[in-house]
């Protein structure tokens, strides 16, 4: 049951030269969304917990539907009363969830947050053997079938994660967007947690001959890389690809541009590596020091927004709702970064995974000053 005209209306219009057929929603994506703890302090002393719920490419759906998309959700959650949590809360933010399952053989998954120093929190998952791992291909199929094609794919490295059928689900929607000439986005979101650097980098390299718009932060751009790419990004060495794609075009070079750490000109031979494989944009997060992008015209770098920092938790995906939101707007690269730092910024400045994410008409808000009334 989808969110009352949230569905798409005649005659809206998609890319330039582009009509997008009525009903077709402006972004798909599916993966695990849990149930979500969040406690005040250390999780032995015990206390009370706020409730909600999380993940990776469900909080995408609600940052992109709070800013006036029409996203399709087709995760899977339990038979359960933490199932109808999950798919109550989608509803309610105005995602599309008439293509989640159900699965009565599976609880839906459970994750705490346990603050233990202002800027540190551990996170606890209890997801082996739930509804979201055991996700499989018919339940993508059925996505693609169940409506005319989306504008936008979304992806993220931590479905891959939970299991050999997750996995083969997105190899799947990989092969279906290609067949319907579907945009593809995947927002690496390595979790070691959840599985190896080697055993991500042998799935996410396979993914990148498919991947439109890359979203990573600066050390996971190696698990996309071939492997001699890659094993040199992993031990900090220069020496790219040649023929690097317009190097200096827009913002000169990556060092110059702020990317802190890590050799700027490191990060933009590893960027020229994934365009030279086919990849459009490769979009690096680099945290309080913001972002750059780099595709075949060159390199844009954009600064963070200040903020005061609350909890960084959900900032990443917040970032891509809101790249994808400018994307999907036929924004510039640099309008795309400008509204993926601001809708980051509101994530870092607010508690929880997407509770505070902008709306649309809240997007100017950061610019109101310290200490601003708005009446």
């Amino acid at each position: 049951m989808s969110a009352p005209g949230r569905a798409g209306s005649p005659g809206r219009a998609g890319s330039p030269g582009r009509i997008v057929p009525v009903g077709a929603a402006d972004v798909l994506t599916f993966g695990e969304t849990m149930v979500a703890l969040r406690g005040d302090g250390p999780l032995k002393l015990g206390g009370t917990m706020a409730v909600s719920v999380a993940g990776a490419e469900s909080n995408v759906a609600i940052g992109l539907a709070r800013l006036g998309h029409t996203v399709r959700w087709a995760g899977a959650v339990g038979d359960d009363e933490a199932g109808e949590l999950v798919l109550r809360t989608l509803r309610a933010e105005g995602v599309d969830v008439r293509d989640a399952g159900r699965d009565p053989g599976a609880p839906t998954g459970l994750l705490l947050f346990e603050p233990r120093l202002p800027e540190v929190t551990r996170v606890h998952y209890y997801r082996a053997g739930s509804a979201g791992s055991r996700l499989g291909t018919d339940a993508v199929e059925r996505a693609f079938a169940a409506a005319p094609p989306p504008r936008v794919l979304h992806l993220t490295g931590v479905t891959p994660a939970l299991g050999a059928g997750a996995r083969a689900a997105c190899a799947r929607a990989l092969e279906l967007a290609r067949e319907h000439s579907v945009r593809v986005c995947v927002d690496v979101n390595f979790r070691s947690r959840l599985w190896s650097r080697e055993d991500a980098a042998a799935v996410l390299r396979d993914w990148a001959s498919y991947t439109d718009v890359l979203i990573a932060s600066d050390d996971e751009l190696p698990l996309c890389l071939p492997v001699d790419l890659g094993e040199r990004g992993e031990r900090g060495e220069r020496g790219g690809p040649a023929g690097r794609a317009g190097r200096g075009d827009q913002a000169g070079r990556g060092d110059q541009a702020g990317n802190g750490d890590r050799s700027g000109a490191q990060i933009a031979d590893q960027a020229a590596g994934l365009l030279n494989l086919g990849v459009r944009e490769v979009v690096v997060k680099l945290g309080a020091r913001g972002a750059t992008a780099y595709t075949g015209e060159g390199e844009l770098h954009r600064p963070a927004r200040t903020v005061r920092a609350v909890d960084a938790v959900g900032a990443g995906d917040a970032f891509v709702a809101g790249y994808l939101s400018a994307l999907l707007d036929g924004a510039d690269v640099a309008g795309r970064l400008e509204r993926a730092v601001t809708t980051g910024a509101f994530a870092v400045a607010s508690r929880g995974d997407w509770e505070g994410a902008p709306t649309r008409a809240e997007l100017g808000m950061l610019g109101a000053g310290d200490g601003a009334v708005l009446r």
